[in-house]
């Protein structure tokens, strides 16, 4: 009884030492698993700083609080104003390459005759050697992204020189799934055209995400024990 109590305490350690050293292995695959980052400016909570309301004369008629430049383009230029950017980005590149290396040699020898020799014992006393090698090889690469939506944008920032940084982030959920898209980039506001919009192929530093969340993300994820032995295969 003693024996076995023994051989149990031993099979407990074991196995507490098993998964006390599989819980950091759990911890990295599950880091891992996690998406790449993408550094997109966050645009939550970005608000338009407060001002003093103005002291009103109700006995005039120009009203200081109620003013507006007549000949003002409304468009994004002050934290906190919104503009709608046009997501067009398509990038495409294609690299070809091509190798061949060709040579050729060709060697003869041979003895006709030597002193105190018959000449007769030289009729196949010849060598001849030939040498090819040949090397071809072919590579190509090509990526292409397309990427096309419409996202309205809030002005997060003013630069010293009137550029707008912009940061945007739309959220959809339908039914167990939840699809995100985030933007950032550079505005230049002489880039911005009528009906408060811009191109995102004339904003600079741009930054989009999409990402999933919810069940078809997780079904589309490498489980952990797989991710585990993948990790562990030499090839």
């Amino acid at each position: 009884m003693r024996v076995a109590g023994l051989i149990a305490d031993a099979v407990r350690a074991l196995g507490m030492a098993a998964t006390a050293a599989l819980l950091p292995a759990c911890a990295m695959l599950e880091q891992a698993q996690r998406v790449p980052h993408v550094d997109v400016a966050d645009a939550k909570g970005v608000e338009p700083a407060a001002l003093e309301a103005p002291v009103r004369n109700n006995g005039a008629i120009f009203q200081a609080d109620r003013y507006r430049p007549l000949f003002e383009d409304h468009r994004a230029r002050l934290v906190g104003d919104t503009l709608i950017v046009q997501i067009t980005e398509k990038v495409s590149a294609t690299q070809k390459s091509t190798s061949s290396v060709d040579r050729a040699g060709t060697l003869e020898a041979g003895v006709t005759a030597l002193p105190l020799v018959s000449s007769n014992s030289f009729n196949r006393a010849s060598a001849a050697a030939t040498q090819n090698n040949t090397f071809s090889g072919k590579g190509t690469t090509e990526n292409s992204n397309d990427f096309s939506g419409t996202i309205t944008a809030t002005v997060v920032r003013v630069l010293a020189n009137g550029h707008l940084i912009v940061a945007g982030e739309k959220q959809i959920g339908v039914n167990a799934n939840v699809d995100v898209l985030r933007f950032s980039g550079q505005v230049d506001p002489r880039a911005i055209a009528p009906g408060n919009t811009v191109p995102s192929t004339a904003i600079a530093n741009v930054r989009i995400e999409q990402r999933g969340r919810g069940q078809q993300a997780d079904a589309q994820s490498m489980g952990w024990l797989a991710r585990f032995f993948l990790s562990l295969w030499p090839v």
